[in-house]
C-alpha cells in the first residue's frame, strides 16, 4: 500500500471526476496493473512469474489517496515486488496527472502490508 498526499482542492476535483487530465484513478488503476506485469523488466534479478490477479483499490481520505494493491499467483516465488511496483506506479501516475494543479503532491508510506504462502509462510505488518 501507499499514499499520495494532495491538497483539499485537488481531492475534491478528483472525487468529483473534474481533474483537467480526466479520470485520474482509472488511469492509476491501469498503470498499477501494467506496473505489476512489468516488474521483472525493471527490477534486476526479479523472476518473471504468472500473475493470476491484480486488484487495485483507492480510498480518498481527507489527506490524500490511499492505494492498496493485492497481487495473486500460484507460482513458487512471492509477488511482493510486483505489489510494491504496482503501488508505486499508481502513485506516480496520480502525481503525473495532477502535478499541474497540485505541484506539492507527495508520495509516501509505500510498504508491504501482508503476504501469504511461499518459503517464509504468512506475514502481516503490525500497525502502530
Amino acid at each position: 500500500s501507499g499514499k499520495v498526499i494532495l491538497s483539499t482542492e485537488v481531492l475534491t476535483l478528483l472525487r468529483d471526476g473534474l481533474t483537467p487530465k480526466g479520470d485520474v484513478l482509472a488511469a492509476a488503476r491501469i498503470a498499477a496493473i501494467m506496473g505489476a506485469k512489468a516488474t521483472p523488466g525493471i527490477i534486476p534479478l526479479c523472476h518473471p512469474i504468472a500473475l493470476h490477479g491484480v486488484e487495485v483499490e483507492f480510498l480518498i481520505t481527507g489527506g490524500g489517496v490511499e492505494i492498496t494493491v493485492e497481487v495473486k499467483t500460484a507460482d513458487r516465488t512471492g509477488v511482493e515486488m510486483e505489489a510494491l511496483t504496482a503501488v508505486s506506479v499508481a502513485a506516480l501516475t496520480i502525481v503525473d496527472m495532477v502535478k499541474a494543479i497540485d505541484p506539492m503532491a507527495v508520495i509516501t508510506d509505500i510498504s508491504l502490508q501482508s503476504k501469504s504462502g511461499g518459503k517464509n509462510g504468512n506475514w502481516q505488518r503490525m500497525q502502530p
